[in-house]
């Protein structure tokens, strides 16, 4: 148990019958008039669905022990995702639900952090931005714009993105994981 002024971005909260929800960010609130509350963003860990949440100052909640270990991505069999341990080498096998949007950045040997809760794995944490090759694109033609234009590109993972005109086939880029969004080129 914890109280709502404990609260910390990313911890996870068990709430509404068990269901697990991660902090995405909070906000103590002292009114003039009336209690201090806590207003949250919380964000279904299974369903990814995110709903805002006001707390009373000082209520208690449930917390989850969730151990995120550093794992990196191994292969896929099947549709399951293999996951390496890096501290002691075990293999642990992911869901593709569990997965989700990050599988569209994942090659073998990337790291991330997998949560683990009663020896499950229920989520997946890249970092903020990975470097990835374009396998293809075609080539741009610049018109008469006043604004620079983009056009869709794949990733060597096979994820399509929107990237600037001038980006070439072969080129490696900063992707970011959050949004899918270009963010540069790699030198």
């Amino acid at each position: 148990m914890a109280s709502t002024n404990d609260l910390k971005n990313g911890m996870v909260l068990k709430l509404d019958g068990g269901k697990l929800w991660s902090v995405v960010e909070f906000q103590h609130v002292k009114p003039g008039k009336g209690p201090a509350f806590v207003r949250t963003k919380l964000k279904e860990v299974l369903t990814g669905k995110v709903v805002d949440k006001t707390f009373n100052a000082g209520t208690k909640v449930e917390t989850a022990s969730v151990d995120k270990r550093g794992m990196q991505f191994s292969y896929k069999d099947g549709e399951q995702f293999v996951f390496m341990d890096t501290d002691t080498y075990d293999q642990i096998m992911v869901d593709p639900k569990v997965v989700g949007d990050a599988a569209n950045y994942l090659l073998e040997g990337f790291e991330a952090l997998v949560a683990m809760y009663e020896g499950a794995a229920i989520y997946i944490e890249l970092p903020a931005s990975v470097e990835l090759v374009i396998s293809h694109t075609e080539p741009g033609v610049q018109g008469d714009r006043s604004t620079g234009g983009s056009k869709p590109a794949t990733l060597e993972t096979g994820a399509e993105i929107a990237v600037p005109l001038f980006i070439v086939t072969g080129e490696k880029i900063k992707v970011d994981t959050r949004d899918g969004s270009y963010l540069g080129r790699v030198k």
